[in-house]
């Protein structure tokens, strides 16, 4: 939150952050820190080139498969150029302008949407913004989430998932776990969870529910995942972190 409005100094500070961590790893490592240190800290903001795919980043409704997929959590990209004379841009480079952008995605963006975390043993995680509940005899869950994510390599292998419906409180953990964010240590190394037989879940949640994965097949860009409710627990009610225009909205 300190550098929402500051991103070149965030990146500063990312970089001390790395040069510590550096030489702290090199005393345990003989002298030989990691070599992906600079993955880790730093390339997280650099945004794509148009073109690129990624996967393991979001679902097909917060992330497509191009460069915006990334930017979509909320955050403006930032790209870092690694030549002589680095230069740090305040928007994203690489954006395609407003007028040559997909109707579609521009319409699908005037749709708010609920963010929510998928989780999966192993653990796995992603952030999902396309989840539906279909009440019925069985309770249903559809959502579309990224077919070369871990999470649905680790639900598919499972064949179970958790689904909790995230708050403003849970930003940051949503951009970690939509990539657009760096996380030392693992997702899950930071936060309060609750292990669940489907997959940890923020302690904080508003609640979770235990699906059974039943089919899934592509769906536009992403994986159109079906699934069976098995077990629904339910917190203390919260206000839910929405997704629109392209950033993290809350209900005021």
């Amino acid at each position: 939150m300190e550098y929402r409005a500051d991103r070149p100094s965030l990146l500063v500070y990312l970089g001390t952050l790395m040069a510590e961590a550096a030489a702290q790893l090199g005393q345990l490592n003989a002298h030989s820190p990691p070599a992906d240190l600079h993955e880790r800290f730093l390339s997280w903001a650099r945004a794509q080139v148009p073109g690129e795919r990624s996967g393991g980043t979001g679902d097909g409704a917060h992330h497509e498969a191009d460069p915006a997929r990334r930017a979509a959590a909320g955050g403006t990209m930032f790209h870092v150029n690694q030549e002589p004379g680095a230069e740090i841009h305040h928007i994203d480079p690489f954006a395609v302008p407003a007028e040559q952008r997909s109707p579609v995605r521009r319409l699908r963006g005037r749709l708010a949407a609920p963010v929510t975390l998928w989780t999966a043993p192993g653990p796995a995680g992603l952030t999902v913004s396309s989840t539906l509940i279909a009440e019925g005899e069985p309770d249903r869950l559809l959502g579309l989430v990224d077919a070369e994510s871990d999470l649905w390599a680790a639900a598919e292998e499972a064949g179970r998932f958790a689904v909790a419906p995230l708050g403003p409180a849970h930003r940051q953990l949503a951009d970690r776990f939509a990539g657009l964010f760096p996380s030392p240590g693992g997702l899950f190394a930071t936060g309060a969870w609750t292990d669940t037989p489907y997959g940890p879940v923020p302690t904080d949640a508003g609640g979770w529910a235990g699906c059974r994965l039943d089919t899934a097949r592509e769906y536009g860009w992403g994986l159109l995942v079906e699934a069976t409710i098995e077990t629904v627990e339910l917190a203390e009610e919260t206000e839910p972190l929405l997704h629109y225009r392209g950033r993290y909205r809350q209900l005021v």
